[in-house]
């Protein structure tokens, strides 16, 4: 799916479940689209998961993470749900083992596009583009500052990692590699 298509849908999801506010309340998103959530002990390697039946499902995520971190994941969980999650019936499972904004080797070489959709979709739901806008501006932040960065991290209570990957594929931050 195209990113603006991403985009549009995150948009529309967080209108839909009431959602579109800072910081996104998205236990209530998921709580909205009829998905249960439960954290729990899931080790060191998997961030989250996430189990399909009919037009149900339910979110594991790993009570041991940070909260930005089992934030992100929910997020991305929620984005399985809403662009994988196949309807037909049959249970289906998820399991995300490296459920981050720091890519893995499969979503850095693009070759795993469900992953790349659902980190781009999670991102998108728990950072949505005009909020983000809108907070920059009333704030009147200076993005080149880490002060503004850990200041707009806190707000939409994500990672400044998360928030930085998101404010470049906004076009809103410029990094030299």
């Amino acid at each position: 799916m195209a990113r603006h298509n991403l985009e549009e849908r995150a948009e529309k999801t967080l209108r839909d479940t009431e959602g579109y506010r800072v910081p996104v309340p998205i236990h209530l998103v998921a709580q909205r689209l009829n998905l249960t959530l439960e954290a729990a002990a899931l080790g060191d390697k998997v961030s989250g998961m996430l189990v399909v039946d009919g037009d149900q499902g339910a979110i594991g995520y790993n009570s041991a993470h940070a909260r930005v971190r089992q934030r992100f994941t929910i997020s991305h969980e929620i984005a399985h749900y809403l662009l994988h999650a196949r309807r037909s019936g049959k249970a289906q499972l998820f399991i995300d083992k490296q459920v981050t904004y720091r890519r893995d080797e499969g979503s850095s070489a693009g070759v795993d596009r469900e992953e790349i959709e659902a980190n781009q979709l999670g991102a998108a739901l728990l950072m949505p583009r005009g909020l983000v806008q809108q907070e920059v501006r009333a704030q009147d932040l200076d993005l080149d500052d880490n002060e503004a960065i850990e200041v707009l991290a806190k707000k939409f209570q994500v990672s400044t990692v998360a928030l930085s990957n998101r404010l470049q594929n906004l076009r809103m931050l410029a990094y030299e590699n």
